[in-house]
C-alpha cells in the first residue's frame, strides 16, 4: 500500500507541476500582452489628439513649431521619443528627452518597418534596467487614408517593472496554489477509484485461476489422476524457477502450465488415453496430438495464452529428440525446460494405478541420468541442491495443505502482482 502511495502521490506531482507550467506560461504570456496592449492603446489614443490641421502640417512640412509645441506636450505625458512620420514615410519631427537619449540610440540600431496593414505595431526591448516599449501607430484622416505616422517610445522605469512583475507572480503563485489545492483534492478520489480498480481486477483474476484449476482438474480426473498433481508439479516449477533465478513472469507461466499442461488429452480417445497396456506405435502417434490439441484450445483465450509454452513444448527433449517440433537446446522455452523435469519427477515419485511411487534417490537418479538428453543439464543442477526438503514437505502434506501452498504461491505471483501492477 505504502508503494501505491508513493506511485500516487510522485504522479500527482508532476502533474501539478505540468499543469502549473502549461497554465503559468499562458498566464506570463498574456499579462505581458495585456501590458503591451495598455501602453499601445495609450499611445493611439495619444496620437489621436493629432487634429486633421497637424495631419496637414505635417505633409505639408509648416508649422513646425506648433507641432512640436503638441509633441513635447505628448512627452510631459508618457513619453521620452517622439517622432513624426508623413504619409511617404520621412522623418519630419523628432522629440527627445535629453536625459534617454542612450535608449533611442540603441533602437536606432534595430530600424523599424512601417505597418502596411493599417494597424499600430509595437517591439519590447531591455534596455540597461529599463524596460522599453516602441509603439508606431498609422495616423488617419477623415476618409481612411494614412496621413502620416505616430512614434511613441514608452519607458517603465524599474519600480513600475518590479511591481509589474511583482503582480504577474502573485497571479502565478495563486494559480499554483489552487492547482495544487485542486490535486490534494484528488487525490483521495484517485486513490479510492484505484483500490476499487485493484478489487475488480483481484476478483477478474481470482476468476480466470479458478477457470484454469477447474479445467485442469477436468483434464486430470478424466485422466484417472487428481488435481493433486498439478498443484505439486506448480509448487515444483515455481520453486525450481526461483533457485534459477526467473523472473516473476516465468513463475505465473509455470503456474498456468502446470495447470492445463494436459488439457489437449480432452480430445484423445478413451480407448488410447486409458489404455492399461503400453501405446502402440500409431496409438502414441494420436497421443502426441494432445500437444496441438491444447495450443488449439489455448488459442480461444488471450489470458490462457501465458500456459502457451508448457502447453506446447514440455515434450521437447534437450537433445531435440522430443515432440511436437524437435527443439533443442535453450530454443526450448525456459518455462517448458523447467516443467519437463518436474513432471517426470513428480510421476516418478507419486503411485499411479499402473505402478508404485519410486523412492526420492531412485526418482533423482533417473533425472540425472537424464541431464543433457531428455533435460537440460544447469536445470537439474539447480533442482537436485533444492528439491529434497521440499520433496519432504509436499510428501509429509495432505491434498488440502498442498493446495494451501500452492494457492500461497498464486497470491504471491499473481494476486499481489496484480495489485502493484495496477498501482504502478
Amino acid at each position: 500500500m505504502l508503494h501505491l502511495h508513493r506511485i500516487l502521490l510522485r504522479r500527482l506531482l508532476i502533474s501539478w507541476l505540468l499543469i502549473s507550467i502549461v497554465i503559468g506560461s499562458v498566464l506570463a504570456y498574456h499579462g505581458i500582452e495585456n501590458i503591451d496592449d495598455q501602453l499601445v492603446e495609450l499611445a493611439t489614443a495619444d496620437s489621436q489628439r493629432l487634429s486633421a490641421a497637424d495631419l496637414s502640417l505635417i505633409n505639408g512640412h509648416t508649422g513646425d513649431g506648433a507641432l512640436q509645441r503638441l509633441v513635447r506636450d505628448l512627452m510631459r505625458d508618457r513619453f521620452v521619443v517622439v517622432e513624426l512620420y508623413d504619409r511617404n514615410r520621412e522623418k519630419v519631427l523628432e522629440e527627445i528627452n535629453p536625459g534617454f537619449a542612450a535608449i533611442e540610440d540603441y533602437l536606432k540600431q534595430s530600424p523599424h518597418d512601417f505597418p502596411f496593414d493599417g494597424r499600430p505595431h509595437y517591439q519590447r526591448y531591455h534596455v540597461g534596467d529599463h524596460g522599453v516599449v516602441q509603439v508606431l501607430v498609422p495616423l488617419k484622416e477623415a476618409s481612411g487614408a494614412t496621413a502620416g505616422y505616430f512614434e511613441g517610445v514608452f519607458v517603465i522605469d524599474p519600480e513600475t517593472l518590479a511591481r509589474l512583475r511583482h503582480e504577474l507572480i502573485l497571479s502565478l503563485l495563486t494559480i499554483l496554489a489552487v492547482v495544487l489545492l485542486t490535486t490534494v483534492a484528488l487525490y483521495p478520489v484517485i486513490l479510492s477509484l484505484n483500490r476499487d480498480v485493484v478489487r475488480y481486477s483481484r476478483d477478474l483474476l481470482k476468476g480466470n485461476i479458478e477457470l484454469m484449476e477447474v479445467l485442469g482438474s477436468a483434464v486430470a480426473k478424466r485422466d484417472s489422476d487428481t488435481s493433486a498433481h498439478n498443484y505439486r508439479v506448480s509448487i515444483y516449477a515455481v520453486r525450481l524457477a526461483e533457485a534459477a533465478g526467473l523472473g516473476d513472469d516465468v513463475m505465473r507461466d509455470m503456474i498456468g502450465g502446470a495447470f492445463l499442461h494436459d488439457v489437449g488429452k480432452i480430445g484423445i480417445s478413451d480407448a488410447i488415453l486409458l489404455k492399461p497396456a503400453r501405446l502402440d506405435e500409431q496409438e502414441f502417434s494420436i497421443m502426441k496430438t494432445h500437444v496441438a490439441l491444447g495450443v488449439d484450445i489455448l488459442a480461444k483465450s488471450n489470458w490462457l495464452q501465458r500456459a502457451r509454452d508448457v502447453v506446447e513444448f514440455h515434450h521437447e527433449k534437450y537433445d531435440g529428440s522430443g515432440y511436437l517440433k524437435g527443439l533443442r537446446g535453450e530454443d526450448i522455452p525456459i518455462a517448458a525446460r523447467i516443467f519437463a523435469i518436474v513432471d517426470v519427477f513428480d510421476a516418478l515419485t507419486s503411485k499411479r494405478p499402473y505402478k508404485e511411487a519410486f523412492p526420492f534417490r531412485d526418482a533423482m537418479a533417473i533425472v540425472k541420468g537424464h541431464a543433457g538428453s531428455h533435460f537440460d543439464p544447469r536445470l537439474v543442477a539447480v533442482f537436485e541442491g533444492m528439491i529434497e526438503p521440499l520433496f519432504e514437505d509436499i510428501r509429509r502434506s495432505s491434498d488440502h495443505e498442498v493446495e494451501r501452498m500452492l494457492h500461497a504461491l498464486i497470491e504471491r505471483y499473481f494476486l499481489r502482482a496484480t495489485g502493484e501492477l495496477k498501482a504502478a
